[in-house]
């Protein structure tokens, strides 16, 4: 099995939950030789659970038509004393 951030060699590692339900309980889970990730069902199962859909807007020129500008302190004009 190959990573999936940087294509090295996955083995399989034993790993102690500590926070688990039912005290501590040993996990058996795949860990990169190369970059020290660790791919698990439930911890990628959450991943998914967690993404976002981002909008694109097909057209590459920027719309600035429908955005409001608010000046903020430089719409000010000081006097020099």
């Amino acid at each position: 099995m190959n990573c999936l951030r940087c294509q090295g060699l996955m083995t399989r590692d034993h790993f102690l939950d500590l926070h688990g339900q039912f005290r501590e309980m040993w996990a058996t889970s795949w860990r990169c030789l190369n970059c020290g990730h660790v791919y698990d069902a439930i911890i990628e199962q959450n991943r998914l659970a967690l993404t976002e859909t981002v909008l694109v807007h097909e057209s590459t020129e920027p719309d600035y038509e429908e955005d409001d500008t608010y000046l903020g302190g430089e719409a000010f004009v000081r006097r020099a004393a």
